[in-house]
């Protein structure tokens, strides 16, 4: 069996702000999930989640959509379930389906085109959370070119 090994970001790597409000963010969806458990449909933990950010005070937008530029014209149009503080993009998931490879990448590309460091993936359909809680990191926002990817256990 061959074991892979990604390279991870401290947390303590990025920026404290930044650091801060993600762990809002964990916090708030950790709530919802204990609450809510898994089995409903996106939109529910989408509202949950941003009736605790609100009762938390941090900003967000639903739904914020975004240019993709190729060779510097826009191209279309990528969007987020959730853009917090003006910082971070949040992927909300209700699914029973483990986090991939794919996911990361769709998400971290989605960073670059917004020019964005930090995206988590909130899948509210895992029966533990943090099974269904990932970072993921733009390297180009973070001054190296691999990509770091980390379960959300460390936040």
């Amino acid at each position: 069996m061959t074991t892979t090994h990604r390279r991870s970001t401290r947390t303590e790597d990025l920026d404290p702000e930044l650091t801060e409000v993600s762990r809002k963010v964990i916090g708030a969806a950790i709530d919802v999930h204990r609450a809510l458990g898994p089995g409903f449909d996106e939109s529910v933990y989408a509202g949950a989640l941003t009736a605790e950010l609100d009762d938390l005070g941090v900003s967000y937008k639903r739904e914020h959509s975004f240019d993709v530029e190729y060779k510097g014209k826009a191209i279309g149009k990528g969007s987020f379930d959730l853009f917090v503080n003006e910082r971070f993009a949040v992927d909300l998931r209700a699914e029973h389906k483990d986090i991939d490879g794919t996911d990361r990448t769709a998400l971290r590309a989605q960073l670059r085109a917004a020019d964005l460091e930090l995206g988590l993936i909130i899948n509210f359909g895992e029966r533990r959370l943090k099974d269904g809680l990932v970072r993921v990191l733009n390297p180009d926002k973070l001054g190296g070119g691999d990509s770091h990817d980390d379960d959300g256990d460390d936040e």
